[in-house]
């Protein structure tokens, strides 16, 4: 899973072609490390329709103060480019997988 900055966010994000996941996490959040285990798991399941990367928001500000983001970890969907929704049911990438417009 690649690791995206607030510097290379949107060329990352506008450039892909494909719907785009993203992970908010920091170091030292249990949830967020189960999470990423699950998104490694859902990437071999996505390859070539969907990019999914991951933001350490204690290294990073901007987008996640934009998205207003204040509990860890988040999924964040975005289309085009364009931020599109929150992503819910952290728990496993079959509930995950459900919520995402794979077509």
């Amino acid at each position: 899973m690649r690791e995206v900055t607030d510097r290379d966010f949107d060329r990352v994000v506008e450039q892909a072609g494909l719907p785009v996941l993203v992970e908010f996490w920091k170091p030292g959040c249990g949830g967020c490390r189960a999470l990423m285990r699950e998104l490694e798991k859902l990437e071999r399941d996505v390859t070539g329709k969907m990019l999914i990367l991951k933001m350490n928001v204690e290294e990073n500000f901007q987008i996640p103060a934009e998205l207003e983001i204040t509990s860890l970890p988040v999924l964040a969907l975005y289309r085009q480019g364009q931020f599109e929704r929150f992503i819910g049911g952290l728990g496993n990438r079959e509930e995950i997988l459900k919520q995402l417009p794979l077509t």
